[in-house]
């Protein structure tokens, strides 16, 4: 995978096997704000099953973590290296650290944390035995040493779960302080916790070779039940995007995050009487990426996303667009999870409110009047839900119905300049490298340039880039196909002519 088609993106070689941290700077960033989620992904050695990094900031200083979770089971070579009297990957851990670092501080701790272990495990305190004649581990001396000239000193932890066994690592370093280096050597400890529950010797054999991708899951982690409602639900993981996948408009993805953390510390709103915005407002030409935004935010927050159209809301019945407006606010008071009420195509549903006398503009001003009701008390009835309304025609929305109070942020959402869709390209074709190259096969070439693509493209709007993509991924797929053998990755020349190609019609 060439590394310019992820750009940000960070390798870590260790014990033979090549770790890709997927943007490892915006995970620090984004944990400034709340904590973020990272995982593991590629072919784990048994009883290994799956592992999990975290990172959050909380009072001035950013918390590391990784969990590994495997299954019940002795590795292989265990009580030759340790009689620690505890099956399972306990003992084992407790035996690697105690012999790599026999003259240590954890080795003049053994008893106790060899204890800690077995109580955990509900079995007797054992004895401990360290393998004097093991040999040391050149590489996990190294590894500790990069850490130690870091300050990262990670806290192990082993507790017996359902099914097998959870290994906790914990280290806390100063916010100022931390860096993409202490998330590479957090790293690095989780491929030797990996490697030591698979048994390995001190020659890195079970992980050499592997190749692991290291990035935030493509969907919001719920198991909250949908909402009630009349109409479908969409859950916010039905389209995965979030805010580090949003390109060229850092100003507004700024605010979205300032919105999402009044929705991630509720206890700081209350103690100082702070309202979180009510409503938000997305205006500008199609194709931006207004109703992507709404999503992304969504899935920022880890809430719910309810997308209301035209015929959910318009009624030819007198009388029946304003008790579908009731319903669908009456049904908003009633969610108990944070929930984005999505307006998509607000003009279509409530515009020109106030002009003209006849049947059809009294309508309209009954329900943009409904509308204004309920928006007035939402926020006090039910501080869970936020309200984004978007429109590519502000101009047909009454001033009256997007007040401050009803809709408190108001923003444009225009076509991206040139370095915007540099920048869209580049996450976009980053999205599809990390999603679907694999050792063999390989979606884009080296010459693939998006500066000189978002020269090419001056106009094209997110989602006219995303089409040409779509473009040249299926031209690929149907000549390999018809022709039955595979084709060459797409290069510069394919991505330029579907531009044209689009220009074209």
């Amino acid at each position: 995978m060439p590394d310019q088609h992820r750009p940000g993106a960070d390798t870590v070689e260790r014990f033979g096997a090549r770790v890709t941290i997927d943007d490892p700077a915006g995970v620090l960033v984004a944990a400034r704000i709340g904590l973020v989620e990272l995982w593991l992904t590629g072919p784990l050695p048994p009883p290994v099953h799956s592992v999990r990094l975290t990172a959050h900031t909380v009072d001035a200083t950013c918390r590391l973590s990784a969990e590994i979770r495997a299954t019940s089971g002795l590795p292989s070579g265990t009580l030759r290296l340790l009689a620690l009297g505890v099956a399972g990957p306990a003992g084992w851990l407790l035996a690697r650290h105690l012999t790599a670092d026999r003259d240590g501080p954890l080795a003049r701790r053994a008893g106790r944390i060899a204890a800690q272990a077995s109580r955990r495990l509900g079995r007797p305190a054992p004895t401990v035995v360290a393998d004097r004649e093991r040999p040391v581990d050149p590489a996990a001396a190294e590894l500790r040493g990069e850490a130690a000239a870091l300050g990262l000193r990670a806290e192990e932890d082993v507790t017996a779960v359902e099914g097998g066994r959870l290994v906790a690592l914990r280290a806390t370093v100063p916010a100022g302080q931390v860096s993409v280096s202490h998330l590479r050597a957090l790293v690095g400890l989780t491929l030797q916790a990996v490697r030591d529950l698979a048994g390995d010797e001190p020659e890195p054999r079970v992980l050499k070779g592997r190749a692991y991708a290291l990035r935030r899951p493509r969907t919001v982690a719920s198991a909250r039940p949908a909402p009630r409602a009349a109409a479908p639900v969409r859950p916010a993981g039905s389209e995965s995007v979030t805010l580090d996948q949003v390109g060229g408009l850092d100003d507004v993805v700024a605010r979205f995050r300032e919105i999402a953390i009044s929705f991630r510390h509720p206890d700081v709103m209350a103690r100082w009487g702070a309202r979180r915005p009510q409503g938000i407002l997305l205006y500008g030409p199609p194709g931006t990426g207004k109703t992507m935004l709404a999503r992304a935010l969504a899935n920022e927050i880890g809430a719910d996303f309810r997308e209301i159209r035209t015929p959910e809301i318009l009624d030819k019945w007198l009388g029946g667009s304003e008790r579908n407006i009731k319903q669908i606010f009456r049904e908003a008071r009633r969610y108990r999870q944070p929930t984005v009420l999505l307006f998509d195509e607000f003009d279509s549903i409530i515009s020109y409110a106030g002009a003209g006398g006849d049947a059809a503009s009294q309508a309209v001003n009954a329900v943009a009047g409904i509308f204004k009701q309920e928006m007035n008390t939402l926020i006090e009835e039910n501080p869970h839900v936020i309200v984004v309304a978007t429109t590519n025609f502000p101009q047909r929305v009454d001033a009256s119905l997007v007040r401050s109070g009803r809709f408190d942020v108001k923003l444009s959402i225009p076509p991206p300049d040139e370095p915007g869709r540099a920048q869209i390209i580049t996450k976009m074709i980053r999205d599809l490298v990390v999603r679907h190259d694999h050792p063999g096969f390989r979606m884009f070439a080296d010459d693939v340039d998006p500066a000189a693509l978002a020269a090419a493209s001056a106009g094209l709007t997110g989602a006219d880039i995303r089409e040409v993509l779509r473009r040249v991924q299926l031209a690929k797929a149907m000549r390999e196909a018809t022709g039955g053998r595979p084709v060459g990755p797409i290069g510069q020349a394919d991505l330029l002519a579907a531009i044209e190609g689009l220009r074209r019609g």
